[in-house]
Order: C-alpha cells, then structure tokens, then sequence
C-alpha cells in the first residue's frame, strides 16, 4: 500500500499558520475533521494529548508526528503540514519543529495500514529524504516525493532479500537470518553483535523510526544488530534465546512495558524510544563494549533495578509503588462501593432485611469486593517493588493487617514491607550455589517472605496500626467543622492541581483509606474529593460557553464535551485545556474545586460510593446540597477561567 493513500492532498497543510504547539495540534485537527476522516474530535485531541503527556512527538530535526490511536478515527490518515518559520513543538532537540505528521490510527487499523505508518515512520530519519521535503511547495510535490521513495525503497529491500536468499542458498544454517524488517545488518557471526527492542504506547511510529535509526547507524559503525519492534501489530521479529545469548548487550529503547526476563544476566540499556532515534549511535557503542548495568529477573518480573530504579528519586520510587497498588485496588473500591451505596438506597426503600439489600451488600462489602481491598493494595505494592515473589507475602501481609484492625494503614504497611524483604532475601542469597537459582523464586522466597513478613504483622501490626488507625478514624469523626471545612478545602482543591497526577491520587488515597477503615462507609470526605474532580472539566465547560470569544472554535467544541465528563467525575477532561494554558487554567480550577469541597464539609455531605459523579448524587444524605456545592465551585472556576482568559489573536 502507498504511503500517499494514508496522505490525503486536499487535507495537506503547506503553510501552517500556528506559532505556538497547541495552535498546531488544532489546525491539524481541524484538517482532519474536514477530511471526514474522524468522528469525534473532541475524543481524537484528548488522545492526542494523552501520548503528548508521555513524551514529547516532536522528535528533533525539524520533524513532528502527534499521533494517537483511538475510536474517534474512521480510516488510517495522515495529514502533512509544513511551517516555513517553524515552531516550538517542544522538541527533544529543543529546534523549532517545520514539518508535520499528524497520524489518525483507528483501534482496528488492519495490518497493511499499519505496515504502510511504519514505512512513513522510517523513511523521516532519512535526513536527505527530509531536506528534499523541506523544498516541496505543493501537495503533488509531497506526494510524488513519496511515491518515489517508497518505490526505491521497496526495491532495496527486495534486493537485500535476493541477496539474503542466495547467501542462505550458499550457505544453509548460516546464523545471520531474520525475515523483512528485522534482518541482522552484517554478519552476525563477527564479535561485534548487539540487539535490541524498540517500542512506544501508540506503537504506530517511534517504534519503527527508532528501529530503523539504530539499524542504520549500526551499519554505518559495522557493528551487527538485531531490532525487535513492538508495535500495534504486537511483537515483530522477536529475538532468539540464541542471539540473546551471543549479544555483547542488549538496547532496550522503550516507553512501555516490554518482556524482560529473557534478558537476565546480559548488560542492559533501557531508555526512552526517542533516544534510539537521535542518540543511536551512543546506545550502540555503549551496548557493544558493555557499558551498561547488568540486568537481574529474580522471579520471572519486568524490573531492571539498576538500570531503572536507581535513577528514580525516593519520593517517585515510593509513588510508583503505591499506585501501582491503588490501581489494582480501584476496580474493587469502585464496584463493591458502588453496589454497597445502592443497597444502602434499597435499604431506606424497604428494610435491612430485604434480599435485594442482603444480596448487594454481600457481594460489595466485607463478604465480597471490599474483602480484598486491603490485600490486594498490599500485594500489588510488594510487586511493583520486589516484582511476583513478592505478590504473596504482600497480600497476606494486607490480610492479617484487616484482621488485626490495622486496616489501610497497615495495608501500606505490608506492603512496603514485602517488597522490600525480597529485596532483602535476594541480596542475603546471592552466595547460594547457581544450582538451586530455580528454587528461589518458587520455594525460598515465597516461604521464607511469608514467614518474615508474617511474623512482624502478627506481632506489630496490631498495637501500632491498629491503635493509629483507630486514633485517626477518632480524630477524623470528631473534627470541628472549621477543621472539616479546612481539611475539605485542601483535599478538594488538591484533586484540580494535577488532574489525575500525584496530587489528585493523593487527596483520593485518603479518602478511600477512611472510606475503607471507619468502619462505616458514609463517605464524609469522598464527597469533598468527588466534587473537587467534578469542578474542573465543569469549569472548562461553562467557560468555553458563557465566554466564547475567549476560545476557538475546536476549543469549545471540546468544552461541551467536558459537560458530560464533569458529571461523571472525570477530572482528565480538563488535561488538554490544562496544558494549553496551564497558569490560568489551573489556578482557577483550583480555588473553584477547593471551594466545592470545602462546602461539603460545611454542609455535612456524605456520599457514600467511590466513584460516578452525578449518577451516584441520590446516594448522598444531603443530594441536593452535594450538587449545588458541585455547581458553585464550577461556577467560581468558570468565572475566573473566562475573565482571566485572554482571545485568541485568530478565532478559528
């Protein structure tokens, strides 16, 4: 399939008119959704901005590709843009970016389509090809220029397959095989061999640039290489326990989570997938002599602790860990909070004894969902630490802190715990002979862990969590209400700051800790967190109504979508507003969501379901309140956000 089948000419942009990153992103947009090509733009820019949020796509060179994979695209596309001044797209080479590739995915893109994205992403680190794109003025020009070197590539690969094929003829069971894209450059029999894995979230165009740069650069160093790509068609050209085997080290150019323990014991270097395009030539040179931390899987786990871990500060090391627990703890916070709150509007319907209400609260209470909570959060820690031989002691470590009263606190407890008495263990039995290595994870580890880590909950748990949580949950319910206004302020106000980031998760940490260990489920400061993530995506959407001016026209097209996200208590709605102008945005999303939740806490509002936003409001005590507290911190952050503002110098 043609490159220029994706590239629509009448969708090409040769004089893009944005200066700044968001204006870009928006007329991109905009010539897509002329095109017909998308169905929800609104859907299709949150996306956009989400992979912008891990890394930057302007890759360096002059070159930007936002992309995104998602529903809202109806056929693969790719609009090209080109901008004769440039534009800062926050570049990983910090140089205004002029050429554009914006690439619409839809989440079934066939096979072909997206081979078609990977040629188009590894013909743009041809520098040569580039320039030559500089120099079109014309959307005929752009599109013969990659006709033609499409079809000469095309024809370099089936030469290097003619020439593979006669060598294998020559030579049966010679070891430098591997099929299209994945071929050994060289002759992987010389001392000088390397391999690699490249991959990104979208996986629609880093991952085959980053392939390709090092794959060049390889043979321009004669050293031999192995490229591994992890796209959106999955695992390609997957390396071999051989090749592993005989690599001087391995490249791990990567965004995502890719296999790891197939890799133990080689030296490892993982970086971002934007450094396997422009810092290829180091990656490789470091690779081949060595220069990387040697990579130990204890267990079967994705951690690389000295080449990863080690970089991390204390502070991100710890949040990492706690939110990989709260988001395997969500799910069960989430649906057996939700059942509980409607059996407890059953119960006011009919009586304690109904079925209906006996039925919900077993299945989402003590007896059910809310059973796991704790252990889950616990063992879910202890993994992201001391990866799956830590799973166990983790989660029965989480278990004896409910049985112990020691509720959410100990939970965390334990779970740190676990993590890092493997981590102990695997130190302290380093010395073991090679012989038994197989019986750690399965039998040492797990025996051992439970012990130690059950052991210290049996004896500690109880009188300090216990008595701490207990001190808490006292504390918490006898507040005076200017301390509860205060402390709702604060949590509401900190649920806006980030939008789904540390801070956001903070505030609902807490809530869901007293939520889960007051031994009551009235949700006192659920409902200050639920109305300080409802305000903001509110905000946005009063604004881009009631101050249109201030706005452009994709602008207010998204905030009516905010509408229905702030309702459902889905803050993120926000984030692309956010970023675009984070110092107004923000600021009045702040005061207007702390205002929210600190009129919960004045009114004495309990919501007692984790999540859902207006569809769990009847459950609240005072339902009418929680909303009006919902509507005058949107209304404040609204306000703010449309008077602070500035237009946009062209309304589009």
């Amino acid at each position: 399939m043609k490159i220029t089948e994706l590239m629509l000419q009448e969708a090409m942009i040769m004089d893009l008119q944005a200066t700044t990153k968001e204006e870009a992103i928006d007329e991109l947009i905009a010539s897509l959704n002329r095109s017909g090509r998308i169905n929800d733009p609104v859907l299709f820019k949150e996306m956009i901005y989400k992979r912008e949020a891990e890394s930057s796509t302007g890759i360096g060179g002059g070159i930007a590709m936002p992309h995104a994979k998602t529903k809202a695209v109806n056929e693969p596309t790719v609009v090209f843009a080109k901008s004769s001044k440039g534009l800062d797209f926050e570049s990983l080479d910090d140089q205004p970016a002029q050429l554009f590739f914006m690439i619409a995915a839809p989440e079934g893109a066939g096979n072909t389509h997206l081979r078609t994205l990977a040629a188009l992403s590894r013909l743009l680190v041809d520098s040569d090809f580039i320039a030559e794109l500089m120099n079109t003025n014309t959307p005929q020009e752009v599109s013969a220029l990659f006709d033609a070197k499409q079809a000469e590539a095309a024809a370099k690969e089936a030469e290097k397959e003619k020439a593979k094929a006669e060598k294998e003829a020559q030579a049966a069971g010679a070891s430098s095989r591997a099929n299209n894209s994945g071929v050994i450059v060289g002759n992987a029999n010389t001392e000088d061999f390397v391999v690699a894995v490249t991959a990104c979230p979208t996986g629609i165009a880093h991952t085959f640039m980053a392939e390709d740069a090092l794959k060049k650069k390889a043979q321009e160093m004669g050293i031999n290489i192995r490229v591994e790509t992890n796209g959106s068609e999955g695992a390609q050209n997957v390396l071999t326990a051989d090749e592993i085997a005989r690599a001087k080290g391995v490249i791990i150019a990567a965004d995502k989570n890719v296999e790891m323990a197939r890799f133990d014991g080689k030296p490892v270097l993982q970086r971002p997938v934007s450094d396997g395009i422009r810092k290829s030539e180091e990656l490789i040179r470091k690779a081949v002599n060595g220069d990387a931390p040697i990579y130990r899987s204890q267990g079967g786990g994705s951690k690389d602790e000295a080449a990863s871990d080690s970089k991390m500060s204390v502070g991100s090391k710890i949040y990492k860990d706690l939110m990989n627990g709260i988001s395997h703890m969500l799910p069960f916070v989430v649906g057996g909070g939700i059942l509980l709150a409607i059996s407890f509007l059953f119960e006011q319907i009919a009586s304690p004894d109904n079925p209906i209400v006996k039925l919900l609260q077993t299945i989402g209470g003590g007896d059910g969902a809310f059973h796991f909570l704790i252990p889950v959060l616990a063992g879910f820690i202890a993994m992201s630490i001391g990866d799956r031989p830590a799973l166990m002691p983790g989660m029965v470590g989480g278990l004896m802190a409910v049985n112990s009263n020691a509720g959410f606190l100990g939970g965390l407890a334990a779970g740190f715990l676990a993590g890092y008495v493997i981590l102990g263990l695997r130190k302290a039995l380093k010395g073991l002979p090679k012989a038994i290595d197989g019986l750690k994870p399965i039998l040492i580890y797990p025996v051992l862990g439970l012990l130690i880590v059950g052991a210290i909950a049996y004896y500690i748990f109880d009188p300090i969590f216990g008595s701490l949580n207990t001190w808490l949950v006292d504390v918490l319910g006898n507040l005076g209400t200017g301390n509860k206004v205060l402390l709702g302020l604060l949590l509401g106000g900190m649920m806006a700051i980030d939008m789904g980031g540390p801070f956001n998760k903070a505030a609902y940490t807490f809530a869901i800790g007293v939520f889960t260990s007051s031994g009551n489920t009235d949700g006192a400061w659920m409902a200050a967190v639920m109305a300080g993530g409802m305000a903001p995506p509110l905000a946005i959407a009063l604004a881009t109504t009631f101050f249109k001016s201030k706005f452009t026209e994709q602008e207010r097209k998204s905030g009516l979508t905010n509408y229905v996200l702030g309702l459902s208590f889905i803050t993120e709605g926000a984030i692309p507003f956010a970023a675009a102008d984070p110092l107004r945005v923000l600021t009045s999303c702040i005061i207007g969501s702390a205002v929210a939740g600190g009129l919960t806490q004045l009114w004495s509002i309990n919501v007692p379901a984790p999540h859902g936003g207006i569809f769990v409001a009847a459950l609240a005590n005072h339902a009418l309140l929680f909303l009006l507290a919902v509507a005058i911190g949107s209304v404040v952050s609204g306000l703010i956000l449309g008077l602070w503002k500035k237009a946009p110098a062209i309304v589009k």
